[in-house]
């Protein structure tokens, strides 16, 4: 897809809207500095902050938030310097309101507008609390206001949800709903790829491995740095679990405790990753290579930097197991393991 097919502030608003979802906030400071740069105020800058956490939680939205303000702090610093210590004009402060009674209707009405039709079903019939929720306030209160459009804060939506694989069904459906509130097929298009990693388990060989890749990792996500999927093997007798790895990722430090026996045993099945006991040099692993991990000995492993990685993780019989997630392997630990000439280094048999 042609990148010309979204203007710069299209470009930027997918980029905030990626940033946000996934808590990157390096690159989310970058997309707000570009966003301005664009033509971005930042009253809508707040807006896009503030209707993100329906989509992505609170939590994200707060850190959000708080880049923003850096983001806005440096750039009025800048204005003052180069103005002698003027300072920056400011925005019209919008008046906080609500709809009160009259958000169901509205956002009922809003809702059925952008979508063509009214939105009805049984998961709504399951959780009427949910559906009220997404009328009242998601439609009613927040796309009532009137700081951004639609077509922008559907091309938001949009980038947020395609930034995370577990939205995929809601990104399908924002599509849609972009389409119809004049985010162009073509557009939409270019959100999707310019936001979505370039790592797509989709995209490897049919015979990469004889293991699938299986479902996004959510339970374990935080525990990773960038994404994983969990493929079970069998969880009766020694349960076993094909884990593959994006290219980059790497679980935490962790440890596996027991009181006896325990443990993990890994197994490479695919590509090419590494694992790293606390204090010692990075272990290359590649198909065929097993890594015997003790109880109580602290650990990371995850793929190479330009390569997916699977392997096989088998729970050792013991008792009273249980695993210690620990800090994450930042990116300077990373790549100083990763670049090692791990060709000398001899993996725990």
């Amino acid at each position: 897809m042609n990148a010309s097919t979204l203007s710069p502030l299209d470009a930027a608003l997918a980029d905030i809207g990626a940033a946000i979802a996934r808590g990157e906030q390096d690159k989310l400071a970058a997309a707000f500095t570009a966003g301005f740069d664009a033509g971005l105020t930042l009253d809508q800058a707040k807006e896009v902050v503030g209707q993100l956490y329906a989509y992505c939680g609170f939590p994200r939205a707060l850190n959000a938030a708080a880049t923003l303000m850096k983001v806005e702090s440096q750039r009025v610093a800048e204005t003052q310097g180069e103005e002698g210590g003027a300072s920056r004009p400011g925005e019209p402060q919008r008046q906080a309101f609500t709809l009160g009674e009259k958000a169901l209707e509205i956002g009922t009405t809003n809702q059925t507008e952008l979508c063509g039709v009214p939105v009805a079903g049984p998961l709504f019939d399951f959780h009427p609390q949910l559906d009220a929720y997404l009328k009242a306030h998601l439609f009613g209160d927040i796309f009532a206001r009137d700081v951004l459009d639609w077509r922008t804060r559907e091309l938001v939506t949009v980038a947020a949800l395609a930034a995370r694989p577990e939205t995929e069904p809601q990104m399908k459906a924002h599509v849609g709903i972009a389409n119809r509130n004049g985010v162009t097929p073509e557009q939409t298009d270019a959100i999707v790829a310019r936001v979505r990693r370039p790592a797509d388990p989709a995209a490897l060989p049919k015979d990469w491995s004889p293991i699938p890749v299986g479902a996004f990792n959510a339970a374990y996500a935080q525990y990773f740095t960038g994404r994983s999927y969990l493929h079970p093997l069998t969880t009766s007798q020694v349960p076993a679990f094909g884990v593959t790895f994006e290219p980059g990722c790497r679980n935490n430090w962790h440890v596996h405790h027991a009181e006896t026996g325990g443990g993990q045993i890994l197994v490479c099945t695919a590509g090419r990753g590494y694992y790293q006991e606390w204090g010692k040099p990075a272990v290359e692993m590649t198909p065929g290579v097993t890594v015997n991990i003790p109880a109580g000995v602290k650990h990371w492993h995850g793929a190479a930097p330009d390569s997916w990685f699977q392997h096989i993780a088998l729970e050792v019989p013991g008792t009273g197991g249980r695993n210690e997630w620990l800090e994450p392997v930042d990116d300077a630990a990373y790549a100083e393991a990763t670049s090692q000439n791990s060709s000398k280094n001899t993996p725990r048999q």
